[in-house]
């Protein structure tokens, strides 16, 4: 990289292909985070089709939320009439706890979309 002769000019990159790109000293400069946590939520439910504990029953019997951050959470239908709420800090976490150790209940998670996945 080279400067220019005046000291407020930016500095020239050779490319190449022998152009060069303006390098402007407000693109060298840390950028602070960003105010807000990424945007966008995510649906989706979990079926079981099996119960091999007998608590939670079979059918949908979670709703659940993928947000921006990867965080998941999710609502357990049972029991009536309110469930229960959890919190994961990714659907993967999730899986683990409730999912993977049972894969006799031959669960689906489907997301709004249409995606499905199969465990």
């Amino acid at each position: 990289m080279t400067k220019s002769s005046d000291e407020n000019k930016p500095f020239l990159e050779p490319q190449r292909d022998g152009a060069e790109q303006e390098i402007l000293d407000e693109d060298l400069k840390p950028k602070p985070p960003p105010k807000l946590a990424p945007r966008g939520i995510r649906t989706f439910t979990v079926c079981r089709q099996s119960d091999e504990t007998g608590v939670s029953g079979e059918g949908v019997v979670i709703e659940g939320v993928l947000l921006g951050t990867g965080h998941c959470i999710i609502h357990w239908l049972y029991p009536p009439p309110r469930g229960g709420l959890a919190i994961f800090d990714s659907l993967e976490d999730f899986l683990k706890v409730h999912v993977k150790p049972h894969p006799s209940n031959r669960t689906i998670i489907t997301f709004e979309d249409g995606e499905q996945q199969l465990h």
